[in-house]
């Protein structure tokens, strides 16, 4: 399945392809392209668009997209739920939503200014997300035991 968003990506823009090669589409093909082009290349290309406006797999309140995936493909996994949380404050206002949410918003910064671009950077924040996912399970294991 294709899915296309805008260039220049950074938080959402990486989380969304991760959750999605990790947890919804086992072969993706991933489109960065122009904000302007975004539904055109959409229509074109029969690809789904996320993270821009008027869309469903966008922002929707203070959600982002990674929660719009997560509750239109019934992702009630509690790991990615609690991901859920510090990807919202790294993408969005509430910076401070989690602990982790600013260092989050640091990293993806420092990737996409690094990367040469978004299918670079996006190879790049991977790991971290797995590394996030990973220690989320942690916590949520940690806290059951007591």
């Amino acid at each position: 399945m294709k899915w296309v968003t805008r260039e220049k990506a950074r938080v959402d823009r990486i989380a969304c392809p991760w959750l999605i090669s990790r947890f919804i589409d086992r072969d993706p093909t991933f489109l960065f392209v122009p904000d302007a082009e975004v539904m055109r290349v959409a229509e074109r290309d029969r690809a789904t668009p996320y993270d821009v406006p008027g869309v469903e797999l966008g922002h929707h309140g203070d959600r982002c997209s990674f929660d719009a995936f997560l509750e239109k493909y019934r992702l009630a996994d509690p790991a990615l739920q609690a991901l859920a949380l510090i990807v919202r404050g790294a993408d969005t206002d509430q910076r401070n939503l989690t602990p982790e949410s600013p260092g989050l918003y640091a990293l993806a910064s420092g990737f996409r200014e690094i990367s040469t671009d978004d299918h670079a950077n996006m190879a790049r924040q991977f790991a971290a997300y797995d590394a996030l996912h990973a220690y989320c399970r942690l916590k949520l294991t940690e806290t059951r035991r007591g």
